[in-house]
């Protein structure tokens, strides 16, 4: 740009008014008190959890960690059973996410094609599940009778399907693959799962990447289905392992009377903050490489119809 050209559009540029200004400040001031209300209890979280278990008791630790101690990591890592959780966690979330999205994302696009065939009778399909289920014992009875309780199976593929995925995907697929690129890929003489795999997939690299967050945060802090399904120690999962540890804290300090009690009650306090940094701090790192794609995607899928 030349300087000339520059003058002009700094000359030309919108003055703004007092008012304006009033506006964006209080607006970014807003903004701010609410991050802070949002990030400040994950920070205490974790300055918590390295600080002196009585001083954390006894309310002293508000924003700097004092008596900086690791013991809650140590206790918490020395348990084998907590690695055979991850092991398991990873597992499940890596399989589960797979076919999550090998289930949901075909049936979305499906969904999206004006010419499919019973088009309506499909979306009535999906949609009454949603509302209506038939209720924990009648679903356990089925997966039983398959044999697949006690199994990894079980928490990765009979709940795989979930129908606020297909509605979200159905909506991106309308809204961004439209009828004519598909006419012009039969000109080329491309073909129905040819379209799907080589034309729409890598265009829904957005929904695709938020479907897969979803599942894969739901999957790792998934407990419910373990609780239920899994009697093996050697397939729980990370959230279940946590959970044994807090209880079996929880009852040994009140088994301890005087001061023994009270140390172990504030050395059990100090490990439930050490399993909320442990259980939260892998899927939290996950983020940022779907982060791109996150906001694009719930935009696009985020008007259902």
């Amino acid at each position: 740009m030349s300087k000339a050209a520059y003058k002009t559009a700094k000359t030309n540029k919108i003055k703004r008014s007092r008012a304006d200004l009033i506006f964006d400040i209080i607006l970014y001031t807003i903004g701010t008190i609410l991050i802070l209300i949002t990030l400040y209890p994950m920070y205490f979280i974790v300055i918590a959890s390295i600080s002196d278990p009585q001083l954390v008791s006894n309310g002293e630790i508000m924003f700097i960690p004092r008596g900086v101690s690791l013991k809650a990591y140590k206790q918490l890592l020395g348990y084998t059973r907590l690695w055979t959780g991850y092991r398991n966690t990873i597992i499940y979330v890596v399989l589960g996410t797979i076919i999550t999205l090998a289930a949901n994302i075909p049936a979305s696009y499906a969904l999206s094609r004006k010419k499919l065939y019973g088009k309506k009778l499909f979306n009535m399909f999906y949609l009454i599940p949603m509302f209506f289920t038939g209720g924990l014992i009648p679903t356990y009875m089925v997966v039983k009778n398959l044999g697949l309780t006690d199994t990894m199976t079980v928490m990765v593929l009979p709940f795989s399907v979930v129908t606020y995925y297909i509605i979200v995907g159905r909506t991106f697929f309308e809204n961004s693959i439209p009828d004519e690129l598909w006419e012009a890929a039969q000109l080329d003489g491309c073909g129905y799962i040819s379209f799907f795999f080589k034309i729409c997939l890598p265009l829904s690299k957005a929904i695709i990447a938020v479907i897969a967050l979803w599942a894969a945060v739901g999957q790792w802090n998934g407990y419910f289905n373990a609780l239920i399904y899994l009697r093996s120690e050697a397939l729980q999962p990370l959230q279940i392992v946590l959970r044994n540890i807090l209880i079996s804290n929880q009852t040994i300090s009140s088994m301890m009377t005087g001061s023994a009690a009270v140390e172990a009650k504030q050395m059990a306090d100090l490990i439930k903050y050490a399993v909320i940094v442990v259980s939260s701090a892998p899927i939290m790192c996950m983020y940022p490489f779907v982060q791109k794609y996150f906001n694009q995607g719930v935009m696009l899928g985020a008007v259902k119809g």
